[in-house]
């Protein structure tokens, strides 16, 4: 039966899982289960989404670096296996353990761990969302301290440990994003999914990529644009966000949502706006678009008439306020926003 102090740790453990602060919320959720389970040590690790290492975001007397160097030891080992595919944590003093060799008679305990002191040692995997983004580890210098009814509580546990553990988890709680649409986190080249949301299908496009890497280069903190995909038209917003607790990456945040284009705008005549918000003359934006002056013209007046704008000035200020722009990688500069202090 779970006293007190374990049913009062499992549900300030599942309160973690709303804070924003990580880092904090990390260490505390180990603090908690130090109150609910037998342990001299704990880490907690997150896998980095880029480079699939194991990193440490929180310990109890667990060095981050031996941590991870032990973790990348590990998880080449018969055992994480194991650990993978047990519902509930497996205990290194278990009885029942995988064919062939015991693991307190392999290499991993007699070279890693019990110099180390650790009698026992239970370790569960972290997953959210189905995706796996963990690990959590508890050790003691009893023997046979992680008994089945102690390895249960830490198994009920796992889901609210790997929400902690997740570093795209809160991302669009953060932001606000809405309840529609798709969304991923760019880093560099490379895309990591948000838990629960659609990959953002705009980052398909080659075009699309360079002008979120421009985004990022800019320090922007918002750039808001439609963009098409195929015959479809996305509303599409960017914004700046830090990824990862451990290891703090920056990352993109792209945000799309189906849209038709507004004020029954045509493709074209959003183009022509674009430019036009850039300070481009009608000239130049004729040569640019291998179009005559006089059909740039014409496009001009009918933008002013969709969108009710009295002159081409008022029309590009509506764009830029309310992100009516496709640009293009050389034109974020012009449109980022920006922090006051950015």
């Amino acid at each position: 039966m779970l006293t007190h102090h374990q049913i009062a740790a499992a549900t300030r453990i599942g309160m973690l899982t709303r804070e924003r602060d990580t880092a904090s919320a990390c260490a505390e959720a180990l603090h908690e289960l130090g109150r609910a389970l037998p342990l001299d040590g704990a880490t907690l690790l997150e896998i980095d989404p880029i480079t699939g290492t194991h990193v440490q975001i929180a310990g109890l007397g667990y060095d981050a670096a031996v941590s991870e160097a032990l973790a990348a030891e590990f998880v080449s080992t018969p055992w994480y296996a194991n650990v993978l595919r047990s519902e509930i944590p497996p205990s290194i003093c278990e009885d029942v353990e995988d064919p062939g060799e015991r693991y307190r008679d392999g290499w991993f305990y007699a070279e890693r761990i019990r110099p180390a002191g650790v009698r026992d040692a239970v370790t569960g995997a972290l997953r959210h969302h189905g995706r796996l983004v963990g690990l959590i580890t508890l050790s003691t210098a009893t023997p046979n301290a992680y008994d089945t009814a102690t390895r249960h509580l830490l198994a009920s546990l796992l889901p609210a440990l790997g929400v902690l553990a997740d570093p795209a988890a809160h991302a669009g709680d953060l932001h606000d994003l809405p309840a529609e649409g798709g969304a991923s986190l760019v880093v560099a080249d490379e895309t990591v999914e948000l838990p629960g949301r659609e990959p953002a299908a705009v980052l398909r496009d080659t075009e699309f990529r360079l002008l979120a890497r421009a985004f990022a280069d800019s320090h922007g903190a918002r750039l808001r644009l439609l963009w098409p995909v195929g015959h479809d038209w996305y509303r599409v917003t960017l914004r700046r966000h830090t990824l990862g607790t451990a290891v703090v990456r920056r990352a993109v945040l792209v945000h799309e949502a189906p849209a038709p284009l507004p004020y029954g705008l045509s493709p074209r005549e959003l183009e022509v706006l674009t430019r036009a918000a850039t300070g481009q003359t009608n000239q130049a934006i004729a040569q640019a678009l291998f179009l005559s002056p006089r059909t740039v013209h014409t496009h001009v007046e009918h933008l002013l008439r969709k969108t009710g704008a009295a002159s081409r000035a008022e029309a590009t200020a509506l764009a830029v306020r309310d992100g009516l722009l496709r640009p293009t990688a050389a034109d974020v500069e012009r449109f980022v926003e920006r922090t006051p202090d950015g």
